[in-house]
C-alpha cells in the first residue's frame, strides 16, 4: 500500500533538530523501527520523521491502523493533543493548537451547543461513562517511546463538548488571560508581528497590546526591532490607562480643630493600612510557592 503524507498534518509537528535528527538516524540503523507507523487508511497519522528515513534507507517497518478515526477531524484533534504533551512546544504555540482544537469542536457541535460549554457547562466525562483523558496515546518520534494501546470511547456517536476557555487553557498548560492574548493575536496582528511572536522577539503580552495598532504600524514596529516593539506595546498600553486621581488637597495644620482626634484617625488609618500589606504579602509568598510547586509537577510529568 502506498503511504500517503498529509502536508497539513505535518504542521502539528515540530520539526527535528540536527542532534535530534542524528540520533533517531543512529537508532533506527542500528535497531530498525521497532515503533510501527500510526495509519489512518492509507494516510500517514504518527512517524512521519521515522517514515522519511526508513525510505531514506530502505528500513522495514510496520504499520498499525487506527479504528477510532472517523473523520478527518479526528486525525487533527489527535495531533493537537499529541503535540500538546510536548515539553518543547512553545506557549504561542500552545494557544494556537488549543484554539484550533476549539474550531474543530464547535463544528462539530455547533454554535449553540459550543456556547453553552464556553461558560464552562460541560467538561465531563463521555457519555459511555468513560473516564475522560486528554493525553496523547503515543508520542511522535520521541526516544525510547513505544506505541501505546489505542484508546476510543465505547459509543462511537459520542462528540466530545467544546471546552470552556479555562479548560482549553488548562489542557495546553497555558493561562486563560494568555489564551486570550493569542487569540487577539490571530485575530488583529499582521503577519510580520505574528511571525516575531513566533521567534521569540516580543513576548505575548506586549504583541497582543501592538495588534491593536493599524497593521501599517505593526510591521514598523517590527522592522525596528526588539525595542521599538518595547516601546510600542508601552505607548498602546499607557493610551487605555486611566488618568491619575488628583490627590485630594491637604488641609492646612492650622485649620484642623481637633488636632488629637486627628492623629487618633490617622493611626487608625496606618494601622489598617499596615494590616492590609502584610496581608497582600502572605498573598504573594502563598501564590510564589504554589506557582513553584506547580511548575515542578508539570515539569515532572512525563
Amino acid at each position: 500500500m502506498e503511504i500517503r503524507v498529509d502536508e497539513g498534518l505535518r504542521a502539528y509537528i515540530d520539526p527535528l533538530t540536527e542532534d535530534e535528527h542524528a540520533a533517531l538516524e543512529r537508532s533506527l540503523l542500528a535497531e530498525g523501527c521497532r515503533d510501527a507507523l500510526v495509519l489512518w487508511g492509507d494516510l500517514l497519522v504518527d512517524g512521519h520523521n521515522r517514515y522519511a528515513l526508513c525510505r531514506k534507507h530502505n528500513i522495514p517497518f510496520q504499520t498499525i491502523q487506527n479504528p477510532h478515526f472517523k473523520s478527518i477531524e479526528d486525525v487533527h484533534l489527535w495531533m493537537i493533543e499529541n503535540h500538546l504533551g510536548r515539553r518543547s512546544v512553545s506557549d504561542f504555540q500552545r494557544g494556537v493548537l488549543a484554539l484550533r482544537k476549539k474550531e474543530i469542536l464547535l463544528a462539530r457541535t455547533g454554535p449553540e451547543e459550543g456556547a453553552a460549554a464556553g461558560d464552562g457547562a460541560s467538561e465531563g466525562p463521555p457519555p459511555d461513562g468513560s473516564a475522560a483523558d486528554d493525553s496523547p496515546p503515543w508520542d511522535e518520534d520521541a526516544p525510547g517511546a513505544s506505541a501505546a494501546p489505542m484508546r476510543g470511547h465505547a459509543n462511537p456517536d459520542w462528540k466530545p463538548a467544546v471546552p470552556s476557555r479555562q479548560a482549553l487553557a488548562r489542557a495546553a498548560r497555558i493561562s486563560s488571560n494568555t489564551l486570550g492574548q493569542i487569540e487577539k493575536i490571530q485575530k488583529s496582528a499582521a503577519p510580520e508581528l505574528v511571525r516575531a511572536v513566533k521567534e521569540g522577539a516580543i513576548s505575548i503580552n506586549a504583541a497582543a497590546a501592538v495588534a491593536s495598532l493599524p497593521a501599517e504600524r505593526q510591521a514598523a514596529a517590527v522592522a525596528g526591532g526588539r525595542k521599538e516593539l518595547q516601546q510600542a506595546a508601552r505607548e498602546v498600553r499607557q493610551a487605555k490607562a486611566p488618568p491619575p486621581r488628583e490627590a485630594p488637597p491637604e488641609e492646612p495644620i492650622e485649620d484642623i480643630a481637633d488636632m488629637p482626634a486627628e492623629i487618633a484617625r490617622l493611626r487608625q488609618l496606618l494601622a489598617k493600612l499596615t494590616d492590609e500589606r502584610d496581608q497582600l504579602k502572605k498573598k504573594v509568598m502563598h501564590l510564589t510557592v504554589a506557582l513553584s510547586e506547580a511548575r515542578g509537577a508539570s515539569g515532572g510529568d512525563d
